[in-house]
């Protein structure tokens, strides 16, 4: 199962929604004199910003079904309040990839520099941390013993120098990948086909990782 669900486009319609309550509140925002709006417009177009690449990574990593690759998108870890953008079993069935999409500023290179992940002048490396944190509660709740559990964070806009990074955290190491470079790096993964064990991770995926509802 690939349906792809974008709780980041939900979330930015809820976000706008909120700020124009009742009759009042959409005519003020009609006549562009409800701040509230204003700035829940603001942070509604950022919103829409990442779910349109969260779509678009959904879109650059379909063609990986062909090849064995068992994928979902935008799910949560039970108990948990924070979404997986992406999630995907390798066709060998040892590796799971957690991926979170990130839209940076495309005039900024994205770099390791000093052992922290940058865009252009501004510190990233917290995301990387976020990536690999999350990565490992997945890894823990999968519970599956020799599974490899690798956190990706999938970059559109910024340039990544070379394509492909990686760097290294306080909770692991994080590939960081361009968008146009992640079906490549991917394929790079564990070679091998084992169709048992691999559906026997994505079950398990599906147990621990539902669909995220905003």
């Amino acid at each position: 199962m690939t349906v792809y669900g974008n709780s980041a486009a939900r979330e930015a319609a809820r976000i706008r929604a909120r700020a124009r309550r009742g009759l009042w509140g959409h005519v003020t925002a009609w006549l562009g004199v409800n701040p509230e709006a204003a700035r829940a417009d603001a942070v509604a177009a950022r919103w829409r910003l990442g779910a349109r690449a969260e779509k678009e990574t959904a879109r650059l990593l379909c063609p990986l079904r062909w090849r064995g690759w068992r994928i979902r998108h935008d799910r949560r870890l039970s108990g948990r309040r924070f979404n997986v953008d992406h999630v995907l079993v390798s066709p060998c069935g040892t590796a799971v990839v957690v991926a979170d999409t990130k839209r940076w500023h495309a005039g900024r290179d994205t770099a390791v520099l000093g052992g922290r992940l940058y865009c252009g002048v501004k510190d990233r490396h917290e995301e990387a941390e976020k990536a690999a944190r999350y990565a490992t509660l997945v890894g823990e709740a999968l519970g599956a013993p020799g599974l490899a559990v690798w956190p990706v964070l999938v970059v559109h806009g910024s340039p990544v120098l070379g394509g492909h990074v990686q760097v290294v955290t306080d909770a692991g190491v994080v590939q960081v990948v361009a968008a146009d470079q992640v079906r490549g790096v991917l394929r790079a993964a564990p070679q091998g086909w084992s169709w048992t064990r691999a559906q026997r991770v994505a079950r398990r995926m599906d147990e621990v990782l539902p669909r995220y509802r905003t």
